[in-house]
């Protein structure tokens, strides 16, 4: 960057100052795309400039002033990112909350980040908000999207869009200059929003991030990966987690680049197919769902084109990911690869929305290695990078041409990293976080007085440089034996097979490893339709001897793989249960975002781990469970517990000498 671009970037600190930018050099350009009714609608940064202007407008009448906090809640709609724009235009603060969350998630945040106002998207979110206001929570006036079942609530605090924009541009008209002069008061190191964490161990932590957080943190990304003003990204993961902020609104507004929404989160995969992104961003759990659906329609197929797709996929495993980065391969191999690409390779990645896809990336936890490599040697240029909210998603990511599955990569540009005595990762970066909203005590627990953040997770770097995450440093542990333990790099690669949906393992100070699993509905469901099995339920599919059997034969395969590591030989899976419902947010075993709150799940299910490290055959559980209507009820079950085969292992290398 030279003088000139880095004076134009400082004045460039707040989105936005972005967003004028951008409606000044490319007004014509599409900035936002929507799906409606099956018809994709576009804004391009000169209307949504004008969009936001009116909306910024309209709260300010409605008495939205700096400071303030207004929740935004809902699927990701284009008028809810406006929102975050508007308010920061304000100098108000935008509060995201995660759009399945029950009221009595909702209460804690409202309450606790203060808000006075909220965007929400529709009718169902508007009854939790009416639900929770009774309890005297402060906010005063609640704007909505989608005015479905909405005409007929008479309520003076309730608001839709349109009208708070009509009130708006007869407020831009009576006070010119009103909306310029609250965007150039913006500075860098105002707070530009509040992300909830996760709440993985407790209650969730506001973590709060200034603009030079995000805004530098977004640009040294798009300097990394080249991005550019024709990138196009579907933006469908929770408005609440920070990789779905910086990736759909940060870097978009810095880079210029268009954002589309997807008409409903059950269409987001045929929204992906039509779309075709070039930049794409996901969690290891949503490219374990999309490889459970090719895995399903290949079982589903007929023989030839079963036998191609494995003999091909073999071809792809041997050359694929040396082609993508650049390495020699015979040209034998390339032929065959490329012949691969007609027949079989090519036709997926289009099936998948994918022929266009330049650059991909996943994290929030680790993936799999062997679903990473799958992808990349379909040619998809799928990266991992390692970061946190309280990092604005950045601390290291994969250059290309150095992909591997095992590490997360190089520290991003401008962060520092470190390991402490005791393996723990530290970094130390523009996007380091403010602070915890109104919990100084923790962000001093977080964060040292000279900026190095606690991450939580064990690590250590690699010869090559590149840093490797062994877990969350509090799960890391030992066998009675010694041998290492390390539960999710266990659990993923149980969950490259597509039967198995979700995997709990357990070791720490035990004799061995046992595993609780969560069947795929969609895929037993599928396997039991072909082999004429009928069921009722995932109940009863989980208790099918059959699938017991696979799921057996796949813990295995694992066990298999485990044997030939010198330090994970010794946590080969000895035991295992099919868990008789699956694990769920509302039941408090996940998170919103689908992390496994693994305390809360050992202390619910602490009979049914007795069982797994005793002689018994089969142990007997009852569950309280919340039905989607937030009803309560319980589920019984009888659950089989099956031994599996582990295999002679490698010795330890510190033994081997």
């Amino acid at each position: 960057m030279n003088e000139t671009q880095a004076a134009g970037a400082a004045t460039l600190d707040t989105f936005p100052k972005l967003l004028a930018e951008n409606a000044r050099r490319r007004p014509g350009r599409p900035a936002t795309r929507e799906k409606d009714l099956g018809i994709w609608q576009t804004w391009t940064w000169g209307q949504v400039a004008e969009e936001v202007r009116a909306l910024a407008c309209g709260l300010a009448v409605l008495g939205l002033r700096p400071g303030d906090k207004i929740a935004i809640i809902g699927d990701n709609r284009p008028r809810l990112y406006w929102t975050m724009a508007a308010a920061q235009a304000l100098g108000a603060v935008p509060v995201p909350l995660y759009q399945d969350s029950a009221a009595k998630e909702m209460a804690f945040v409202l309450d606790h980040a203060e808000v006075r106002f909220a965007m929400v998207e529709d009718q169902e979110q508007v009854d939790k908000l009416l639900g929770i206001q009774a309890n005297d929570l402060r906010i005063e006036q609640i704007i909505y999207d989608n005015d479905r079942g909405l005409r007929h609530y008479d309520r003076d605090f309730l608001q839709s869009f349109e009208d708070v924009q009509a009130k708006g541009r007869e407020h831009d008209r009576a006070n010119p200059g009103f909306y310029e002069a609250g965007v150039a008061n913006g500075k860098g190191d105002d707070t530009a929003i509040i992300l909830y964490t996760s709440g993985t161990t407790g209650q969730p932590k506001g973590v709060v991030l200034n603009f030079d957080n995000l805004v530098r943190t977004a640009r040294n990304s798009i300097d990394f990966d080249s991005l550019n003003e024709n990138e196009d990204v579907l933006a469908y993961l929770p408005m609440a987690w920070v990789g779905d902020h910086l990736f759909s609104y940060g870097q978009s507004y810095v880079a210029g680049f268009c954002v589309s929404c997807p008409e409903s989160s059950d269409t987001v995969l045929s929204d992906l197919r039509e779309l075709g992104p070039t930049y794409f961003f996901a969690p290891p759990r949503i490219f374990e769902n999309i490889l459970t659906t090719v895995m399903i329609r290949m079982e589903d197929a007929g023989w030839i084109k079963r036998k191609m797709f494995q003999y091909f996929m073999a071809v792809a495993k041997r050359h694929g990911i040396r082609i993508l980065d650049g390495k020699s391969v015979s040209i034998g191999g390339r032929l065959l690869y490329g012949l691969g690409g007609l027949l079989i390779y090519g036709p997926l990645l289009n099936t998948l929305g994918f022929s266009r896809l330049r650059v991909a990336y996943t994290a929030g936890e680790a993936i799999g290695p062997d679903i990473f490599d799958f992808y990349r040697a379909l040619g998809v240029n799928l990266k991992q990078l390692y970061g946190s909210t309280e990092a604005c998603v950045s601390i290291t990511a994969q250059p290309d041409g150095e992909v591997l599955p095992d590490t997360v990569g190089r520290p991003s540009p401008e962060v520092e990293i470190k390991i402490t005595e005791a393996g723990e990762v530290m970094f130390r970066s523009p996007g380091v976080f403010v602070e915890y909203y109104k919990n100084p005590e923790e962000t001093a627990n977080t964060k040292t007085e000279d900026g190095w953040v606690h991450t939580g997770d064990a690590g250590l770097f690699s010869e090559n440089g590149h840093l490797k995450i062994i877990d969350r440093a509090k799960d890391v542990g030992k066998l009675t034996g010694g041998t290492l333990f390390a539960p999710k790099y266990i659990e993923n690669k149980l969950k490259f097979f597509p039967e198995i949906k979700e995997a709990v393992a357990f070791g720490h100070d035990r004799d061995f490893c046992a595993v609780f699993l969560n069947i795929d509905l969609e895929a037993v469901g599928n396997w039991a339709e072909r082999h004429h099995i009928a069921y009722a339920s995932y109940q009863e599919l989980a208790a099918n001897p059959q699938i017991r059997q696979i799921l057996k034969s796949h813990i295995e395969a694992v066990n298999r793989d485990l044997a030939s590591d010198p330090n994970l030989a010794g946590s080969q899976i000895h035991r295992f249960l099919v868990l008789h419902k699956e694990l769920d947010p509302d039941d408090g075993e996940l998170t919103r975002n689908r992390k496994l709150r693994r305390n809360v799940v050992s202390e619910k299910y602490e009979t049914l781990i007795d069982a797994l490290y005793s002689d018994a055959e089969r142990a007997h559980v009852e569950t309280e469970v919340t039905f989607e209507d937030g009803r309560k009820g319980s589920i019984a079950a009888d659950i089989d517990i099956v031994t599996a085969e582990t295999f002679p292992g490698a010795e330890p290398l510190e033994r081997a000498s």
